[in-house]
């Protein structure tokens, strides 16, 4: 009944001139398309970002205006670049010999004054530290101008007499110097032989042990890349083993201690076989020793 007298009622009319308030279809998707994020973040950034990369690429595009905005770009560096407080006028160097002091400013050539910013103080301090006697070394700008080069050297302990000729090398066997002669350095001890600037501290520690015939030592030989042999005057040698070199020594100058063993015609004192150490008697000493054997023998 209720849906019959429905259908039997009039419906109600819009009243003529008013607005729909609701968006159409097409206006509504448009809306809910623009609340995207993805294409809210084209439109804020993308469209200002195409625009502006179009208009720079147009102007760009002459020559004339590339080569004109370049040369304002120079110009505008060099304006800063060149400015009072950024000029160095000077390199200071500390720590370092006036020889060393030569090589530095030998290897590293700078025309002052210079800008700040055309120096590379990390390229400067490998050059120098690529100098043999430097050990460490800082480059740093100073305010005032100065570029400044605090220097470390390396310490010379021992002269190496090798097959190049004749080196000055440090505590670790790394190389100091050249040297012209031995009598430049006379105050170091030598040492010599194939790999011996390998072995270094471990000399030091043999010569330092010596000191009893420090007036009589002439140096360390490294024989075999293996082992040393101390050098005496007189043509004296101790031959001492690959192993336990210093204990070696030490017997050796016990003995000599007590029964003046090295001031005998003795050539050589052989240390290579613990077990079986043997003494080498000079020549002349052996044919002395035969004659008188021969005349205690003959008297008998």
């Amino acid at each position: 009944m209720r849906s019959l007298i429905g259908k039997l009622a009039p419906r109600a009319r819009k009243p003529q001139g008013v607005v729909d308030p609701a968006p159409s279809r097409l206006k509504y998707r448009m809306q809910r398309w623009m609340l995207t994020p993805g294409i809210r973040l084209g439109l804020r950034i993308g469209v200002p970002f195409c625009v502006t990369l179009a208009a720079a690429s147009a102007f760009f595009a002459n020559e004339q205006r590339r080569d004109a905005f370049n040369l304002f770009v120079d110009e505008m560096r060099a304006s800063i670049q060149e400015r009072p407080e950024f000029m160095v006028n000077m390199m200071a160097i500390d720590g370092a010999g006036e020889h060393l002091s030569e090589d530095i400013r030998e290897v590293v050539p700078i025309d002052f004054p210079v800008s700040s910013f055309d120096l590379d103080v990390d390229q400067i301090r490998d050059v120098i530290v690529g100098l043999d006697p430097v050990k460490v070394a800082s480059v740093r700008i100073r305010p005032g101008g100065v570029l400044q080069v605090d220097v470390e050297e390396r310490i010379p302990a021992v002269v190496w007499r090798s097959p190049d000729g004749v080196e000055l090398l440090d505590r670790t066997g790394t190389r100091v110097d050249g040297l012209p002669t031995r009598q430049e350095r006379a105050d170091l001890p030598v040492i010599a032989g194939a790999g011996a600037n390998a072995h270094v501290e471990e000399a030091l520690t043999l010569l330092a042990t010596a000191q009893p015939l420090w007036s009589r030592v002439r140096g360390l030989e490294r024989i075999g890349a293996r082992r040393w042999d101390l050098v005496l005057d007189r043509g004296q040698r101790i031959h001492l083993p690959p192993e336990r070199a210093v204990q070696a020594l030490e017997r050796v100058l016990a003995v000599n201690e007590v029964l003046d063993l090295l001031e005998r015609d003795v050539a050589a004192v052989d240390l290579r076989l613990a077990q079986r150490p043997t003494i080498r008697m000079n020549p002349n000493a052996v044919e002395e020793w035969w004659r008188i054997r021969q005349i205690n023998g003959s008297g008998q």
